[in-house]
């Protein structure tokens, strides 16, 4: 399928690796002129390398952290009038809430809520003059599905999804949709650190706990980055304009509701 969005440009927060990196990869095979944003210069020169290299179209990149008025600045400076926008942050470990203060909480909101907020007001309106835009969020499954040991994540990220609702509903109108999508448990980076934070509390070892998690989901196994990224280039898609304000589970079957 031709997904129509040949020749746009896309800011891809968390782009060098992981689910931010595989809607990258996605989003420039279909001819998109992407540029990654993430932290680490290192890491960010070798993936927009190894997406050039496989699909054949430059990819830019730029050392830029989500949470900092200074990092939304240095990424837009990279890709000043993006039609497609990924938010993409990497959610805290586990613990108790007793153990959270106000700055970790502070620090939750910036990474997954507030950060994410302030890039859709810098591109949306650009997006709604130009006729096209997608916003795409990726969340977690836990705005859905809460787990108690992942409170900073639950309560930040829903907090987006929230303020998603409304604005979704006003930019549809422009060709300007914004979506969610809610991945469950994925192979990546941040499902290791994840685990690595339940060690202390579970009394078991990393492989045990890797391989528990993995069976208990009806799919028998974690998802690839690749099946989100995807998802993301489709809603992204000139075909999805009449999808807007949807948080989409990508979660193997692990959510047990109808709804």
């Amino acid at each position: 399928m031709d997904l129509g969005i040949s020749g746009k440009t896309a800011l891809v927060f968390g782009g060098s690796r992981g689910m931010g990196k595989a809607c990258a990869l996605r989003l420039a095979r279909e001819g998109v002129a992407v540029t990654i944003a993430a932290r680490n210069p290192q890491t960010l020169e070798q993936a927009a390398a190894e997406i050039s290299r496989e699909t054949g179209i430059g990819v830019g990149w730029v050392s830029a952290d989500l949470t900092l008025p200074q990092g939304r600045d240095a990424a837009l400076a990279a890709c000043p009038h993006p039609d497609i926008l990924i938010n993409n942050a990497d959610g805290p470990l586990p613990g108790d809430f007793r153990d959270w203060s106000r700055e970790d909480w502070i620090a939750a909101l910036d990474a997954m809520m507030l950060g994410p907020i302030d890039m859709i007001r810098r591109v949306v309106d650009g997006m709604v003059e130009r006729r096209f835009g997608r916003i795409v969020n990726i969340v977690s499954r836990s705005v859905k599905a809460p787990h108690a040991e992942l409170g900073l994540s639950n309560g930040a990220r829903s907090g987006l999804v929230g303020f998603v609702g409304g604005l979704a509903r006003q930019t549809v109108r422009h060709n300007v949709t914004i979506n969610n999508l809610l991945p469950g448990a994925f192979a990546t980076d941040a499902q290791t650190r994840h685990i690595q934070g339940m060690l202390e509390q579970s009394g078991k070892t990393f492989e045990q706990l890797w391989d528990e998690r993995a069976r208990s989901n009806p799919a028998g196994r974690y998802g690839r980055p690749e099946e989100l990224g995807a998802l993301c280039a489709f809603v992204c898609s000139a075909h999805a304009g009449y999808m807007t304000a949807q948080s989409l589970l990508i979660d193997g079957g692990g959510y047990p509701g109808t709804y």
